[in-house]
């Protein structure tokens, strides 16, 4: 009886990845504002500041994630499983954070259709990341697993679009950019905002094998 009061209880992971995808989502969607706003140099630092806060409190999140790891007894799915979801979607949090420091650091001067275009499909990325992870509690359930795998079907759908926009924008980019400053620093922001949908697909990735474990 002593032991049992002792030993430490399962840690509420899913509701930690939840509040962790709802942060990446609020991270997206500052970033989404800053793309929109670029020209106002006020709201510029002000979503920039947003996205910085959203993924300070994602990583809040992986650390309280990682500390239950090593104090809880039992887990609901494989420890090495919530290491490393938790790890991926934080990567996607600080790829956002570093397009936003990316524009300031190589003072980049317009947006390009090609940048909205790209923010718009990391925004959907990380709703779907959301919309998946909300459903892991269930995954027991075979509703719930068919859902959360449609989810992830839909973020590698994504990611495709987004391989297939970042080609288009660099021939683009070589083709019509005659600065070749600008160039440079635009060809960087393509390839990290392609980068987050590529980060994206590894946690739905995660999410697939959570589900082909557990249902």
């Amino acid at each position: 009886m002593l032991f049992s009061k002792l030993m430490p209880k399962e840690g509420n992971f899913f509701e930690l990845f939840n509040r962790h995808a709802e942060h990446v989502v609020e991270a997206a969607q500052a970033f989404g504002r800053l793309v929109e706003h670029y020209g106002d140099a006020a709201m510029r630092q002000q979503h920039t500041r947003e996205v910085d806060g959203a993924e300070r409190a994602a990583d809040r999140v992986t650390h309280e994630v990682t500390r239950l790891v090593h104090t809880t007894f039992i887990t609901p799915i494989d420890r090495e499983q919530i290491h490393a979801l938790i790890n991926q979607m934080d990567d996607v949090a600080d790829l956002l954070q570093d397009c936003a420091e990316a524009m300031t650091l190589y003072d980049v001067q317009h947006m390009t259709p090609e940048v909205a275009q790209l923010t718009a499909l990391c925004m959907q990325c990380c709703e779907r990341v959301r919309d998946a992870v909300a459903l892991l509690p269930r995954v027991a359930e075979q509703a719930a697993a068919d859902a959360a795998l449609k989810f992830c079907e839909e973020i590698d759908r994504l990611e495709s679009e987004g391989d297939r926009l970042l080609r288009e924008a660099m021939s683009k980019l070589f083709r019509q950019e005659p600065d070749v400053r600008e160039l440079i620093k635009l060809k960087a922001l393509y390839e990290l905002l392609e980068t987050v949908t590529d980060k994206c697909e590894d946690v739905a990735n995660q999410i697939e094998g959570v589900i082909l474990e557990n249902s």
